[in-house]
C-alpha cells in the first residue's frame, strides 16, 4: 500500500492579533475592543488533498518533546506508511524527533520543504483561516481563546475547506 503524504506546520495563536477590516462612518474612527492582555496558544496541525486534517493545541512552546507527541498521535491512528512535509523549523530536526522516526522503522518519514518557502505547503493556509476568525470573536481569555480555537478548527467536517488549500496556484503540485 502506498503512503499516505501530509504536510505539516505550527502556528501561534495570540490575543492582540487583529486581521481583516472594520469600518466606522466618514470622519469617525474605528474603535476594536480589546482586554489589553496578551495570552495565546500553540497549534500544530497536518493536512491532505483529500481533505483530511488532525491537529493539536498547546500552551507553551512547541518542543522536540512536543512534536514528538503530535507524531505519536497521528501515527496511532495511521492505517498507511506517513510522508510528513514539513518547514525547516528546527525542532524538526532535534535528536529527539529524528529518533522518534527511527523507531517508526520506515511507518514514518519526514521530508523538507526549501528554506523560506511557505507558499509551498497547504497547511499554512490553516492559519490564515483560523486568525481571522479568533480575530473576529475577541476572546477575553485564554479558555475563551481555546474553546474559539477549537471550534475553528473543525475541518474534519468540512473537507472541502482543506482541499481548497491544495487548489492555490502555489501548492497545486501537492494533489495527488
Amino acid at each position: 500500500m502506498g503512503a499516505s503524504i501530509y504536510f505539516a506546520d505550527e502556528s501561534g495563536i495570540r490575543s492582540d492579533h487583529r486581521a481583516g477590516t472594520t469600518w466606522a462612518p466618514c470622519g469617525v474612527t474605528p474603535v476594536v475592543e480589546a482586554t489589553g492582555r496578551r495570552f495565546g496558544l500553540n497549534t500544530i496541525s497536518v493536512v491532505d488533498s483529500q481533505g483530511g486534517f488532525r491537529f493539536m493545541i498547546h500552551e507553551g512552546t512547541v518542543t522536540a518533546e512536543v512534536f514528538r507527541e503530535f507524531l505519536q498521535r497521528l501515527m496511532h491512528a495511521a492505517k498507511n506508511p506517513i510522508l510528513l512535509v514539513v518547514d525547516g523549523h528546527p525542532v524538526h530536526k532535534w535528536k529527539e524527533v529524528n529518533e522518534f522516526v527511527e523507531e517508526q522503522e520506515g511507518q514514518l518519514t519526514l521530508a523538507y520543504l526549501p528554506p523560506y518557502s511557505p507558499p509551498l505547503n497547504p497547511d499554512e493556509r490553516v492559519w490564515g483561516w483560523l486568525k481571522s476568525r479568533v480575530a473576529r470573536k475577541g476572546p477575553m481569555n485564554k479558555i475563551e481563546s481555546k474553546q474559539v480555537v477549537l471550534s475553528s478548527l473543525r475541518f474534519q467536517k468540512l473537507p472541502h475547506i482543506v482541499q481548497s488549500f491544495f487548489r492555490r496556484p502555489d501548492c497545486q503540485y501537492a494533489t495527488c
